[in-house]
């Protein structure tokens, strides 16, 4: 018997405390924010409590996904944490959440490419529960807290930083389910985003605080290419390997960073927007958290039905990329 991993509940946080546009024009003036909205559709983005880590965010978003799928944290065997704002380098968050939520039964990893992680999970979670049948569920997580890591009063690229976390829990089933996947990355790009002090390459230091190496840093801009033509060619191998047509794909669920670049890429697939889950405007950016966050949201608002084939697109700085379509 065939064995596929099938989402069965989904849940998502998003934090009270909101911070709007208007606050960061404030900050750092009308032309640059102006310019970051009207390309990205990103309006607002929400922060969480001053002494709440990412597993916390996580783990919130975990209890509403259980409950959707009416289980409960010990009838969890696997959990998957997709995140590049962990609570510590290390131990993994993936081990935090399980201890906080009480899923004592549940083996746990991370996984670390950024916004592409939560995808990624997916495709590695769904690969295992396939042939290994001591795994019948799992919980898959994105989360986000990059404002964390940021320099909020100085740095204008923290416009596009907001807390949330979502999740979805997955059983094998005896049918799709996950259907394919489509991977790619290029490691040229590491250098153009990241945060480069405080791991093995340079320790944190004296003169690196200092020089704000320990903070998240926008170095050098992507081409627009990267995800305007990557995330078409990636959503076509995922049709491709799954043996099914661009045109059978009821929705498409994107890394929420630009609006404009979504519609680029509908277009390019010829697909009518409507198929594409847009969020931004509401809940901004989030990171490892926007594809599920995006889910959750689309499903409740009766946008993605049962039945549905829905793609996950997900890319991250590095760079890495990574489309999953599943039956929902």
């Amino acid at each position: 018997m065939n064995r596929y991993a099938k989402i069965i509940g989904s849940g998502a946080y998003i934090p009270a405390e909101e911070h709007n546009n208007d606050e960061f024009r404030k900050k750092f003036g009308a032309e640059v924010i102006n310019k970051n909205e009207e390309a990205t559709g990103i309006l607002t983005r929400f922060r969480a409590p001053a002494d709440w880590a990412a597993s916390d965010l996580a783990v919130a978003a975990c209890k509403t996904a259980l409950a959707d799928a009416r289980l409960n944290p010990e009838d969890i065997d696997l959990i998957v944490l997709g995140t590049d704002t962990p609570d510590y380098i290390t131990p993994a968050t993936s081990v935090v959440v399980q201890h906080k939520l009480g899923a004592k039964n549940a083996g746990t990893f991370d996984v670390g490419c950024a916004c592409a992680s939560f995808p990624t999970g997916l495709a590695i979670a769904s690969g295992m529960m396939s042939n290994q049948p001591n795994i019948r569920r799992a919980l898959v997580i994105g989360v986000y807290m990059m404002q964390r890591l940021a320099d909020l009063e100085n740095d204008p690229m923290s416009f596009y930083y907001g807390d949330g976390a979502g999740a979805v829990v997955l059983e094998a089933s005896d049918k799709p389910g996950f259907v394919s996947s489509a991977i790619f990355a290029d490691g040229s790009y590491y250098e153009c985003w990241g945060i480069y002090s405080s791991g093995t390459k340079e320790p944190v230091s004296e003169e690196s605080l200092k020089a704000g190496r320990t903070k998240v840093k926008f170095v050098t801009p992507f081409p627009s290419s990267v995800n305007r033509e990557g995330w078409p060619k990636r959503v076509r191998e995922a049709a491709k390997n799954g043996n099914f047509e661009v045109s059978d794909i009821d929705h498409i669920v994107f890394t929420q960073v630009r609006s404009k670049t979504i519609t680029q890429v509908m277009e390019d697939l010829n697909l009518p927007e409507n198929k594409a889950i847009k969020i931004m405007h509401e809940y901004g950016y989030m990171g490892s958290a926007c594809i599920p966050v995006a889910y959750d949201v689309a499903r409740r608002r009766g946008l993605i039905k049962e039945g549905n084939l829905v793609v996950f697109m997900g890319s991250g700085v590095g760079y890495n990329q990574c489309a999953v379509a599943m039956r929902v």
